[in-house]
């Protein structure tokens, strides 16, 4: 099932205008929206998740016109917030056993099954009695995984959910999208550009409310490839270079920063050609080098 977004405007009360024209064609599996700290990702998110109307647009998930029945849409989605609540002394196990009634699975012997399969899934079996409220950041989105399955959805939504987590946490959360985005339309959320590069098939730039790109990580490197060149040089020489230069990055090593540009020629001086990666290309829509 693929979420078609056509022409999407949200202008907040305060004149803040999150989402300008939005339009976007999301396929089956993993697609990540990729954009830095207040580019209209959660507003987006939101909009499509029914927890705010927009000013204009549609939005279509299959048959299901989201922004008009909102209800068929709550039914088959899975929803996975940058911040959840939790009651503070009812274990994972009660916790999702609560939210499986809420979604309208009323056998008990059936959510039993099912709580226990999510808790394997994702790794919190060990820790089902106890309280959520003492999980760590890690297990704490684990559980916001296991809670966004109940009821078998077909569009699963999460919003930043690595920021903050420790290497290993982000490796197994790496894994637990992986498994389940092969069947589903999963839908990430992030400003950290190795999530998507490490999960997404397809991922769109988000900047100030506007798509900038939607693309694919192996379209992204052929765009960019023979494009992207570097330097080291002494730190007080970086304000000279950018006025000269399109600077993608930079970044320190071996006492020396290292600068990269995006050219379609060699520039000249000292700069030598690099493979690119997908934050290259990121940061070069972001500072509006590629249009």
């Amino acid at each position: 099932m693929a979420l078609s977004i056509q022409n999407l405007s949200k202008t907040y009360s305060n004149g803040v205008h999150a989402l300008k024209n939005v339009n976007l064609k999301i396929p089956n599996g993993m697609f990540g929206l990729l954009g830095p700290n207040g580019a209209g990702k959660s507003s987006l998110m939101r909009t499509i998740a029914t927890l705010q109307d927009a000013d204009q647009g549609s939005v279509m998930f299959d048959s299901i016109n989201v922004l008009q029945d909102k209800e068929a849409l709550r039914r088959t989605l899975g929803y996975l917030p940058q911040e959840f609540g939790v009651y503070p002394k009812i274990s994972a196990e009660e916790l999702l056993d609560y939210l499986a009634t809420l979604k309208g699975i009323t056998d008990a012997k059936e959510r039993k099954t099912l709580i226990a399969g999510l808790l394997e899934l994702t790794n919190l079996t060990s820790s089902a009695k106890r309280a959520v409220a003492t999980y760590s950041g890690g297990m704490k989105q684990r559980f916001g995984i296991a809670q966004a399955l109940i009821g078998k959805p077909e569009l699963i939504i999460v919003d930043e959910p690595t920021a903050g987590l420790d290497p290993e946490e982000r490796l197994r959360f790496y894994n637990i999208l992986s498994e389940i985005g092969g069947s589903v339309t999963v839908i990430l959320s992030t400003h950290i550009v190795s999530d998507v590069s490490d999960l997404c098939q397809n991922f769109a730039i988000i900047n100030k409310g506007e798509v900038l790109t939607q693309s694919t990580p192996s379209e992204a490197f052929n765009t960019i490839k023979g494009k992207v060149w570097s330097t080291l040089i002494e730190k007080p020489d970086l304000p000279r270079l950018e006025a000269a230069h399109k600077v993608v990055a930079s970044k320190f090593t071996m006492g020396k920063l290292l600068v990269k540009v995006y050219d379609r020629e060699k520039p000249g001086g000292e700069f030598t050609p690099i493979e690119p990666q997908l934050e290259d290309f990121y940061f070069a829509h972001i500072k509006g080098f590629i249009q």
